[in-house]
């Protein structure tokens, strides 16, 4: 796990890369790899690659970065793990190779792939990567980000040259970088909670999407091709009992744990208590002669909106005889942490569990551990959220031989009320125009809502647009490609895309590698992925039972009271918090933000503060405060809010 940088000056551009230009955006990314920094610029200056390393696959500094083939022809940078890396190298030495410069380094492996199969070598590649690799010869850079989109890889193309790296920040140390915001990107933000790919809030600065390489030449021309869909790897199961899908299911995530224990450095487990957590910290226990290490946070009260799980962490530590962690979080935590959340997001990732999912990491590490395996994922495959099944039903009742006119008329009656701006008038909305009703497990505010929203400007500028724009191409190749269109695998399948590798997945990377920890997604692995594509969506959920499949797998791998209890989502009590100083603190830094720009509508947003609708505040809030910070270039100051850190 690591960071890369890198840039390269097209034919016919002045611009000469040094190694000084690669060091300095290298170094932006100094908590992404703090065991090792390295830079290699080509002789004439046309290509650059730099890397910080955070050593956990092969110690030594053999397996440094950049790092270049024995024949001289290839250079690789490269950040995540290949789980799979020594079978890999065992079929490599069966084909032939025999000079390798690592004793077990998984970098050296993509190497010596990439030049016995060239960039077909990815079919082989089981694990989360970004990489860049540069090929002398023909005088071409690939970059590659992984199928499920797990490690985030930025690009920027300008004045003759592209720029790329790990984080945003990198390529803005390049003093030719404009900063400015991407408008289009921002009503997107609005819908999403995050800018879809391959946009970012940044105009110029874009980011590979997931399963998706760029192969550029020294003239500067692009290819971009997408190398995987989980629909070309995935049939359906429909002659299988559920006791084999569940057998299969169990089988297979066995395998997924076991190969993110692959490393020579201490591995642990983030525990919630939860039925995706507590598996993790089961299986991982199976067969190990040390205790594992789980972690877990919980705040320092009880709330309304959130209710502490610690005591299910505790049991299930318990059950697995695992050395427990925990730490409770305030109020001043969130408020201490906001300038450095800013920062280390890049860009706004409007999600609050970005808090405690810092806070965890934090305490991981300074517990001695290096890499944790965390539970994303399993409810996108599942159908493990309430939200879904309102949807799930919202969508089976369009399935109805409704008139149009008929949906027309109930969007005119909940208006006549008052109740337009609520989801189910913005169902009815795209019901009435042919589209899905689910637009994503993330949605922050509806179309009408985002009218009032906007600034005057920009809501006559984007009057005609709506962000079924993103989701249209999407839902074009799930409809030419899926072998089964329900709803349900809709609803995955625009999460794996959206949600899952710009909102949760970067929430998880940017923040813990913020302390420089690696974060492993088990039930992400592409091969469990395409198996639990292929598994029928009235199997995943049964008689309003969520999650129904994965449970039966689970039963008899961790406590029935922890499969049947209620979900309770990883959360963080907002809506409480925004009554006190951060309240006081969001108002500030709104009105300042308005008074400032011409983005959004002051009005609608000091309405939204009055009514103490903490979700909504809070998106508006991360993107005030990514304002400041990377627009304006201001610093984040909470003089006036000095909190007093409190922990346990």
């Amino acid at each position: 796990m690591c960071g890369l940088v890198g840039a390269f000056s097209f034919a016919g551009s002045e611009f000469c890369i040094s190694d000084e230009y690669i060091t300095r955006m290298r170094d932006t990314m100094a908590h992404r790899g703090p065991d090792g920094a390295g830079t290699w610029v080509s002789a004439d200056g046309r290509i650059g690659l730099g890397h910080r390393r955070l050593s956990i696959i092969d110690l030594s500094s053999n397996a440094n970065q950049p790092m270049e083939h024995a024949n001289g022809r290839f250079q690789l940078v490269f950040n995540g793990e290949i789980y799979n890396h020594a079978e890999i190298r065992e079929e490599l030495i069966s084909l032939g190779d025999r000079e390798w410069q690592t004793d077990h380094s998984d970098t050296e492996v993509i190497l010596h792939a990439f030049e016995r199969w060239g960039i077909d070598c990815l079919d082989r590649l089981r694990g989360m990567f970004a990489l860049a690799l540069w090929d002398a010869h023909q005088r071409e850079l690939w970059l590659v980000r992984d199928r499920i989109g797990i490690k985030p890889l930025y690009y920027s193309i300008h004045h003759g040259r592209i720029v790329f790296a790990s984080e945003i920040k990198a390529l803005l140390s390049d003093p030719d970088q404009q900063r400015e915001v991407d408008e289009q990107a921002l009503f997107h933000y609005l819908s999403f909670l995050t800018t879809p790919g391959p946009e970012t809030l940044f105009d110029g600065i874009r980011k590979l999407p997931p399963a998706t390489w760029l192969r550029i030449n020294a003239e500067g021309d692009i290819r971009q091709h997408r190398y995987w869909d989980l629909w070309d790897h995935s049939e359906p199961l429909d002659s299988q009992s559920d006791e084999e899908i569940a057998e299969r299911l169990l089988e297979e995530l066995r395998t997924t744990v076991t190969l993110r224990k692959v490393g020579d450095v201490p591995v642990g487990v983030f525990l919630s208590g939860g039925i995706d957590s507590s598996t993790n910290a089961a299986l991982f226990s199976e067969g190990d002669s040390q205790r594992v290490k789980t972690f877990s946070i919980g705040y320092d009260g009880e709330y309304d909106t959130y209710q502490n799980e610690l005591h299910h962490a505790r049991f299930m530590a318990n059950r697995v005889d695992a050395k427990y962690h925990e730490m409770l979080l305030s109020v001043d935590d969130l408020i201490e942490f906001l300038p450095t959340m800013i920062d280390l997001q890049d860009e706004p990732i409007a999600d609050p569990v970005c808090v405690p999912v810092y806070y965890v990491s934090k305490l991981a590490r300074a517990n001695g551990v290096t890499v944790c395996q965390v539970g994303e994922g399993a409810d996108e495959l599942f159908c493990g959220y309430d939200a879904w099944k309102h949807a799930l039903n919202a969508q089976h009742w369009d399935d109805l031989p409704v008139p149009r006119v008929v949906k027309q008329m109930g969007m005119s009656a909940l208006s006549a009320v008052g109740r337009d701006q609520g989801i189910r008038y913005e169902w009815l909305r795209r019901s009435a125009l042919g589209q899905p009703v689910f637009w994503g497990g993330a949605e922050a505010f509806t179309q009408l809502q985002k009218q009032r929203l906007l600034s005057p400007r920009l809501g006559r500028q984007f009057r005609d647009m709506t962000s079924w724009d993103v989701l249209r191409p999407l839902h074009d190749r799930f409809r030419q490609s899926a072998w089964a269109k329900s709803h349900l695998h809709w609803m995955t399948y625009v999460d794996l895309n959206i949600r899952l590798p710009e909102l949760l997945l970067m929430r998880v990377d940017k923040m813990s590698m913020g302390v420089s920890l690696e974060c492993r997604v088990p039930f992400l692995d592409h091969k469990f992925v395409e198996l639990a594509m292929s598994i029928p969506e009235n199997v995943k959920t049964r008689n309003g039972t969520t999650k129904y499949i994965l449970k039966k797998a689970v039963r008899n791998v961790i406590p029935d009271k922890l499969i049947d209890r209620r979900k309770q989502g990883f959360g963080v009590p907002v809506y409480e918090w925004l009554f006190g100083r951060l309240g006081d603190y969001a108002r500030h830094e709104l009105a300042e933000f308005c008074d400032r720009t011409d983005y959004l509508n002051y009005s609608e947003v000091e309405r939204l503060m009055n009514l103490q609708l903490g979700a909504p505040v809070w998106y508006l809030f991360n993107f005030a405060l990514w304002w400041k910070r990377y627009i304006a270039q201001e610093s984040i100051n909470h003089e006036h809010f000095t909190p007093i850190r409190r922990s346990a």
